[in-house]
């Protein structure tokens, strides 16, 4: 259904009975709506970045609401739509942080990379944001951040604003890493997350880990 690994350690999840519930739904609303993203790509976080692969783990709310924004992976945009505000303050981070200059909006190089670019919720109707909240997805993806933390190998876990820094009660295993500031959204990324340093402090860690760093 997935990928490989995932579909190992998920598989209870899948016949659970709110999982099913949660497929009803979603279903339907691609019928009746217009929802983001494309079915097909709802699980590509997952796809792009299997269990024993992710050396980050970047954690979104719910995905872009606009017209062609949205493609499964949190943050990220497909080519040629307007990079929205918040990842253009995390690519002025990335530069002002590692001397970056990164302009490509889609991410999926990073999530090919290790970086696993996970929405707590995976969908959303058009220009409603937060529209499938509490319909399942979180139970879900909080099932793979739990997932996740029962991993020998470690975790480096970035954290923006305070929907994702909520996450940090599933996140017990110490030999995990938490980064964590505000949001890079305009509303709050002079307050905290510009000159926070997030690629290199990940990169760092990684060498720590004798692993391989992200090429962001």
């Amino acid at each position: 259904m997935i990928n490989k690994k995932w579909d190992i350690v998920l598989k209870d999840e899948f016949k659970k009975d709110y999982f099913r519930k949660l497929g009803i739904f979603v279903k339907n609303e691609y019928k009746t709506k217009t929802v983001f993203p494309n079915y097909e790509n709802i699980f590509d976080a997952l796809r792009f970045t299997d269990y024993d692969e992710v050396k980050v783990v970047i954690l979104g709310q719910d995905p872009y609401h606009g017209l062609g924004e949205a493609h499964g992976l949190s943050f990220s945009v497909r080519e040629g739509v307007k990079i929205p505000p918040s990842l253009l303050n995390i690519f002025k981070e990335l530069y002002n942080d590692l001397g970056i200059k990164r302009t490509k909006s889609d991410l999926t190089d990073w999530a090919k990379d290790g970086v696993l670019l996970l929405n707590s919720i995976m969908t959303v109707v058009k220009d409603t944001p937060l529209s499938h909240k509490n319909k399942g997805w979180e139970i879900f993806t909080d099932t793979i951040i739990s997932k996740l933390n029962d991993r020998e190998e470690p975790v480096i876990f970035l954290l923006w604003g305070s929907f994702a820094r909520s996450k940090k009660e599933l996140i017990t295993n110490k030999r995990h890493k938490i980064i964590e500031s505000v949001h890079p959204s305009p509303l709050s990324a002079s307050r905290g997350f510009f000159g926070s340093k997030p690629f290199s402090k990940i990169n760092n860690y990684l060498k720590e880990m004798n692993k391989k760093e992200i090429n962001w």
